[in-house]
């Protein structure tokens, strides 16, 4: 699955910064919330990776009885 999107670039008096806007779909689907912390890896020129920290449980992961 894959999103396309624009980098945007904010230019102000003494900064210029590019911004990333994540998909509303695929925020949900990952069930990311507000203000959660993501970091951003380089693998190459043409990968990068969003990391996050404290993701919740995946729903689809089976989970192993005790005995």
């Amino acid at each position: 699955m894959a999103y396309s999107t624009k980098m945007q670039s904010i230019k102000r008096k003494d900064s210029e910064q590019f911004y990333v806007n994540f998909p509303m779909q695929a925020a949900r689907m990952l069930e990311f919330s507000a203000g959660e912390q993501v970091e951003w890896s380089i693998e190459d020129r043409e990968t990068l990776v969003l990391v996050r920290k404290e993701a919740p449980p995946s729903p689809l992961k089976k989970k192993r009885r005790t005995r």
